[in-house]
């Protein structure tokens, strides 16, 4: 809410409100992400909002002030100030921007980030408020009018950068502006060309192709013609020839000299300086810098090169941060740096993570006030609509899935995995690793989930064996399940839910945990029910409890909790003064399940007989405090790429479905696990890589967030992504079911021609697999709501040694639970105690494995087997319809509906097959048309055979494509 003063402009009074949505859908609704954008611009000397039409349209003349506001699942609302200098903008109205941008920080509450925007150098996280694009015009604001005056269209030549926002910039129209690294737009009154250089990426190429569309609807009304062209490629095409035309004719582009390439500089040293009251800078250190040099009633400037932050104490007074500002500015000018500098002021208490990284240990803190108090103004939201709420409940844990499918775990034995028997399933030992398959019944298939559980103690080799083993599977299974890494301790909630119950044991059965402990001279502290055990009651429903076996004494007691202690002859259980009635419900429920024999003694804290604590070895004192869950942060999103070794993280703001591009590895920070996602054309090509991938970005830590090192790491591929992985975004199925590359994907949307999403093409097999039954005998296992059961990894993991004692269906004949909303490690070396991080490679004996969920493999396993039969065949030749970019030569099947009854080598008239058919074919990969006439007549057609056609350049092969309204 806005704090008014006289000191602050009167066009800030409820500035920051406009966040809060107006109706409710339901009681979560607020507790979920929402944002507001709020413009205003200087106009005759005095600020002037700008309507939400002219959001996003800038002028070069002009100078603005922008809040954008979100409020978050939890916490207070956040709050980031921009102030936009255009290039043409005078000194007197750039100053004004400067200083309401302040007045502005005030008025909310002094609780915003603060940014220096330059026209053309502007922040990622500026342009991510105004997707596509934002293309400032020559001009100055008129708030009577909203436009220049004296705006005229006329031809121009735009050149845009990056892959995930897009700096638009207009560069002279003239042959010399053209480049091999970057893409263009030459904008003309009858057609919009877009030039790709020849070394600038598909990503780049396809966000610019969504600046070409903004063009196109907003400067041509939807009716403009768009052509590509394509560096170094002129093979009499008209619209290439008619794009050369407009510079006067064709001529090569030169090649970039040694000495125009931008040499990198040297990483500058990070210098801190305090400013004065009277705006002089002192230097005070570098490089080696700490929180503690920072003081609260002073201001202080980071000079770090590239980049300038303002720090302001929270007890330093709006003129005191006015002359700051000014001094940084100042001194910027006097050191000649770029106008492009980028400049952030922060308010003490609000500093961002790339602030804190130049400090060393920023201490790390839990605001749980601020969590609450977050908690507080969101319900005081809801009085202020008429809703009588006295407190907002807290996290609901329903799931994204069924959680009533089939469960399977294994645990881990040296070189062996021994499947559990149903009642042994839920009961696992710390000092052993396990692999947990998930099948649950999902968009007219069954899903697999798989995890591989490390216990804390339990042996390195162990875990290496257990992680390999379980990435060999999953990377040969049908429909590319997720994979996750968990250690214990640090599960997700997901996996609780699928579980249920679940009763964690100390010590462990395997072998090299034997081992170990005898080699140590340890003693065995294997759960025996003759021995002393104390076991924590946690959980939230009677499908998500826990009983967790801590240490035996009494520093292990939390007044939050309830527990189970068995002490050979008695069992007590004990009942913490801040535990609820469903804790206690959850307590007797647990009770049954690990001893239905039991007749415990039932104690309050504070009444314990003196065998209480006798038997755990005394009383002393245990935390007593009501334990609170800290602010969950709302997810962040980044791409990842890897190069020897070195990992290069860059973070996407306001992250849509959009930005998860098919050549990248994206991970998915959600604190408390993340998600590895991976692009079906990215580099990344195992899971066992993008876990390698995501323990390294638990190591960088980019958020300064102090993220655990035992962080669960999921691992997603793109087109199999699972509820509880899009519920973080706004999501659109048929962009989920899109082929071909960004590019590819993004020209098929501009030309009106989106593939068909009445089946999806991944996953339009049906779904069937063959699983082991007890007496080895294959049959086709269908749950009570008709779906079949997919194929155990008992059957089809090679290499290793399998004791099965039988199967577990946990199946149900109830439907998938509807969605619903709520909030929501690495592998260690050491084995016990606190382990560290080490890299793990493929088991050797992980070999290939056939995805029809047959007992056949082969090493060199060569033919693509998607019809779900236990045949192969070396020379199998099929065209794939899901997107790649591979074509055979001699493809002489083509593999249509996946189906279970075998290949299907149907072909498709011509008429059939273009886009403007009467009499479409449906359920086809609409990105290869071609692909489904026959020989004869795609030769008639194209006047070449089809292994031809497949040589030339994919640009040429669309070219051909379009001519014959195939694409």
């Amino acid at each position: 809410m806005s704090h008014f003063s006289e000191e602050v402009d009167s066009e800030f009074e409820s500035a920051g409100d406009k966040a809060y949505p107006l109706s409710f859908v339901s009681l979560f609704s607020l507790l979920y992400m929402s944002s507001g954008l709020e413009i205003w611009c200087i106009e005759n000397g005095r600020l002037v909002p700008v309507p939400k039409s002219s959001h996003g349209k800038f002028y070069t003349g002009s100078a603005y002030v922008i809040l954008n506001t979100v409020l978050l699942k939890s916490g207070p609302p956040q709050h980031d100030i921009h102030y936009w200098l255009g290039n043409e903008a005078n000194k007197v109205d750039s100053a004004l921007a400067s200083d309401k941008a302040l007045e502005l920080d005030a008025a909310i509450g002094s609780c915003a980030v603060q940014y220096r925007e330059v026209q053309g150098q502007e922040t990622e996280k500026f342009l991510s408020y105004f997707r596509p694009c934002i293309i400032p015009v020559e001009g100055i604001y008129s708030s009577q009018s909203g436009q220049s005056n004296g705006e005229t269209y006329k031809i121009s030549l735009l050149t845009c950068k990056g892959d995930h926002v897009v700096h638009v910039k207009e560069v002279p129209f003239s042959r010399s502006s053209l480049n091999h690294n970057d893409v263009f737009i030459l904008d003309t009154a009858s057609k919009i060309f877009l030039f790709s250089g020849c070394n600038s990426s598909i990503q780049e190429r396809a966000k610019t192709l969504e600046v070409v569309q903004y063009i196109k609807e907003h400067k041509h009304g939807g009716k403009s013609e768009v052509a590509t062209i394509e560096d170094g490629k002129f093979v009499g095409d008209p619209d290439v020839g008619e794009f050369w035309s407009l510079f006067g004719g064709y001529a090569p582009i030169p090649r970039d000299s040694p000495s125009a390439v931008q040499q990198q500089p040297d990483t500058p040293s990070t210098k801190l300086f305090w400013i004065t009251l009277q705006g002089k800078l002192s230097q005070m250190g570098t490089n080696s810098l700490n929180k503690d040099m920072l003081e609260k009633d002073k201001c202080y400037m980071l000079d770090c090169g590239s980049e300038v932050f303002v720090w302001m104490g929270r007890s330093t007074s709006i003129t005191e941060r006015r002359t700051s500002i000014s001094a940084s500015e100042d001194f910027l000018r006097s050191q000649g740096r770029s106008i492009g500098t980028h400049v952030t002021f922060l308010t003490e208490g609000l500093e961002t993570a790339v602030f804190r990284s130049y400090f060393h240990s920023w201490p790390q803190t839990t605001e749980t006030k601020l969590y609450e108090e977050g908690r507080e103004k969101v319900a005081a939201i809801f009085k202020q609509h008429g809703h009588d709420v006295k407190e907002l409940p807290e996290e609901d844990f329903e799931p994204y899935i069924n959680c009533r499918g089939i469960l399977k775990v294994w645990r881990v034995d040296e070189d062996e995995v021994c499947l559990l028997p149903p009642s042994e399933q839920t009961k696992l030992f710390s000092g052993d690793c396990y692999i947990v398959q998930y099948t649950y019944p999902g968009n007219g298939r069954d899903e697999n989930l798989f995890y591989a559980w490390l216990g804390r103690g339990s042996a390195m080799e162990d875990r290496v064996y257990a992680i390999s083993h379980m990435s060999a599977v999953v990377d040969s299974a049908r429909g590319e399940p997720v994979m996750a890494q968990i250690i214990q301790d640090k599960e997700p909630v997901q996996f609780f839910l699928i579980l249920q119950t679940l009763i964690v044991f100390k010590g462990g059965l395997s072998t090299r945990y034997k081992k170990f402990i005898a080699e140590k001279g340890i003693v065995d502290k294997t759960y025996d029910e003759k021995k002393i055990a104390l076991f924590r009651v946690q959980g939230t429903s009677p499908n998500n409890m826990q009983a967790i076996q801590v240490d035996q004494a009494s520093s292990s007691l939390n007044s939050s909790y309830c527990y189970i202690l068995q002490t050979g002859t008695s069992v007590f259980t004990w009942i913490g003064n801040l535990s609820s009635s469903s804790d206690h419900d959850l307590l007797d429920r647990m009770i049954e399940l690990i001893n239905p024999t039991w007749q415990p003694i039932s104690v309050r804290e504070g009444s314990e007989p003196d065998t209480f604590w006798n038997a755990l070895g005394g009383k002393t004192e245990y935390p007593r405090e009501k334990e609170i869950q800290g602010c969950i942060e709302d997810p962040h999103l980044f791409t990842c790429t890897s190069t020897e070794g070195d990992l290069k993280v860059k973070e996407i703001y306001n992250f849509t479905q959009d930005d998860l591009t098919t050549e990248d590895v994206l991970v998915l920070d959600c604190q408390r696990e993340i998600y590895v996602w991976i692009g079906c054309h990215s580099k990344v090509k195992s899971k066992h890589q993008a876990i390698s991938l995501g323990v390294k970005f638990l190591e960088t830590d980019i958020l300064v967030e102090g993220l655990s090192l035992e962080t669960p790491i999921n691992v997603v591929t793109e087109g199999y992504e699972p509820p509880f992985f899009t519920r973080f975004f706004t999501w659109d199925l048929s962009k989920a079911q899109m082929h071909g590359n960004s590019f590819e994907r993004k020209l098929a949307i501009l030309k009106g021609r989106t593939p068909s999403v009445d089946v999806p093409v991944r996953n339009s097999r049906k779904a069937y697999s063959r699983e082991t039954t007890p007496d080895g005998l294959r049959s086709k296992s269908v749950s009570s709501n008709g779906l079949r059961r997919s194929v155990s990894p008992a059957s089809i993991i090679s290499g290793s040694k399998f004791n099965s004692s039988g199967g577990n269906r946990r199946a149900s004949s109830q439907t998938p639970i509807a969605r619903k909303l709520f909030p929501g490690s690495a592998l260690y070396q050491g084995g016990f105690g606190s382990p560290t991080v080490k890299s793990i490679s493929p088991s050797k004996n992980a070999k290939a494995i056939l995805v029809d969920g047959s007992d056949s493999h082969s090493e060199n396993a060569k033919a693509l087997q998607v019809d779900g039969s236990g045949s192969q065949s070396e020379n199998a030749k099929a065209i794939q319809v899901d997107g790649s970019n591979s074509c055979s030569e001699n493809a002489k099947a083509i593999q249509v509906d996946e189906s279970d009854s075998g290949v299907n080598l149907m072909t498709y008239s011509f008429e059939r097959l273009t886009v403007n058919s009467k009499d479409p074919v449906k359920d086809i990969d609409a990105t290869k048309r071609e692909a489904y006439l026959s020989e004869k007549e795609f030769q008639v057609k194209f006047g070449m055979t089809k292994q031809a056609f497949y040589k030339l350049a994919k640009w040429r092969q669309n070219k051909l494509k379009l001519s014959l309204n195939l694409f």
